[in-house]
């Protein structure tokens, strides 16, 4: 059995005789695809697709009052995104190419082997679904607008790129198809996976579950749950993640850490669209969307062998990558206002104001942690805040000073602004010295942040800049 496409549109079967109809309609609900319209009297067509958006049109050919040879030209030209498979009881090869020259996706000869029935639906899902993306993403790229501005309420940013992922998130969101986010540690990726669930339509729950240290028997048992007796200590039957969320979407965080046997079932999960409770037989149909997250770059993971390159494949559909905070340095400031007006009121403190030096210092950190670092960051300078209306850059000067943040400031683009680009080895002086101009460059020219970059105090550095005036001097 093939993937399930889930679809916010309705598969529609079109025939005059009831029991193809109910056949039908049974054997693509066994492959999991569940929303569907059945249509006996040819008339209604029309009008129906007239009152709503179809996904596919399954169309026989011979019909009472409007035959399907009439209606597949109108439906090709008034609807040209919806995909049309006709089914006739007739092996006529000239039939066949007229209906494949009048537009139509597929052409099936009743009676239809199953298989064949379901992979036709399939596909036809599959390119609906891209068309609708294709379309969504040109009125966005062209119009630089969001539909749906109060999703992404909870990210606060200014940033043009985290607007060029809203609007892909946008254009995706529709898709049945997995989506799988990346990015560092602290960028925000289960809020934007809680954005695509909410803009999908789908009426199931948003489940998120961290795989990261899971063994294969615990990743069994939290996504398919467990049968009474299954295993000692089953003392009561257990619904897994899969079931909580059907007709939703489940977000496996930290999808990088899935241990081996764990991928395998994963990967099985999505390709059949069925899973087994442990200590069950019976095999239970899924009707969840797949949203995956990882900080680990999963191109070197399947270098490693550690990743299975077919489940790659299979959940990023979408990929959607979150920029650290130092590429969009643009969110610092609001990001900053945000962060000290909350803490002020979960700590019952009047808001302090930031000084333009903090700022100043923040863009030149490197931000390992991102958005997450910075929160805490701020939380814990307005903890400490005591009076005035300037809030205090002691403890912020003193979590940035470490040896690991200053390397990370220090290396970042010295490759370009170090002046040793002849291939000669530089001295230990001008190490130093160039250090210490790349640190007045990049604090725009404040000795106090440079000293701060630089791990030493403010006399230090006068006394280093002092030194090498007198230097100069000679």
């Amino acid at each position: 059995m093939g993937r399930q496409q889930t679809s916010q549109y309705p598969v529609v079967l079109v025939d005059d005789e009831s029991t193809v109809l109910f056949s039908s309609k049974m054997l693509l609900t066994s492959a999991g695809i569940r929303n569907l319209e059945t249509v006996e009297d040819s008339r209604e067509l029309l009008p129906l697709l007239a009152r709503q958006e179809a996904a596919v049109v399954v169309l026989d050919l011979f019909m009472p009052y409007i035959s399907g040879t009439q209606l597949l030209p109108e439906i090709v030209r008034d609807y040209p995104d919806i995909p049309v498979i006709v089914m006739t009881a007739t092996q006529d090869v000239e039939s066949a190419v007229s209906c494949m020259k009048e537009g139509a996706f597929d052409y099936l000869v009743k009676p239809v082997e199953e298989s064949r029935f379901i992979s036709s639906v399939k596909r036809a899902l599959e390119l609906r679904s891209l068309r609708q993306q294709v379309g969504a993403l040109k009125r966005y790229l062209m119009s630089d607008h969001l539909e749906h501005d109060e999703t992404f309420a909870s990210i606060i940013t200014v940033s043009r790129k985290m607007r060029s992922l809203f609007q892909y998130i946008e254009a995706i969101a529709g898709s049945g198809e997995p989506v799988l986010i990346t990015g560092e540690t602290g960028t925000g990726k289960e809020l934007l996976a809680e954005a695509v669930h909410r803009l999908s339509g789908r009426t199931g729950a948003f489940m998120p579950v961290n795989v990261a240290g899971l063994d294969d028997t615990l990743f069994s048992d939290t996504l398919f749950g467990h049968k009474r007796g299954a295993f000692s200590g089953a003392d009561s039957a257990r619904e897994g993640m899969v079931s909580k969320a059907a007709g939703g979407t489940l977000f496996l965080d930290e999808i990088g850490d899935l241990k081996p046997a764990s991928q395998v079932k994963l990967l099985r999960l999505l390709q059949e669209q069925q899973y087994y409770p442990l200590g069950s037989d019976m095999a239970k149909v899924s009707d969840v969307r797949i949203l995956c997250a990882t900080h680990h770059d999963l191109h070197n993971r399947m270098a490693e062998e550690t990743f299975r390159s077919d489940l790659f494949f299979r959940l990023s559909v979408h990929q959607v990558e979150v920029p650290a905070l130092r590429q969009r340095k643009e969110d610092i400031p609001v990001l900053v206002g945000y962060f000290i007006d909350q803490a002020a009121e979960s700590l019952g403190k009047k808001t302090p104001e930031a000084p333009p030096e903090l700022l100043n210092l923040l863009s030149n950190h490197h931000f390992p942690g991102n958005i997450r670092e910075l929160r805490a960051l701020v939380y814990d300078g307005v903890a400490r805040h005591q009076s005035g209306g300037v809030l205090s850059m002691k403890s912020f000067r003193k979590a940035i000073t470490t040896k690991q943040t200053v390397a990370a400031n220090l290396t970042q683009g010295a490759a370009k602004e170090e002046p040793g680009t002849d291939g000669r080895f530089l001295t230990l002086k001008e190490a130093e010295q160039a250090h210490i101009d790349l640190a007045l460059q990049r604090s725009n020219g404040n000795q106090g942040i440079a000293a701060t970059l630089l791990g030493i105090s403010r006399p230090a550095l006068n006394r280093r800049l002092a030194r090498s005036k007198g230097g100069k001097k000679k």
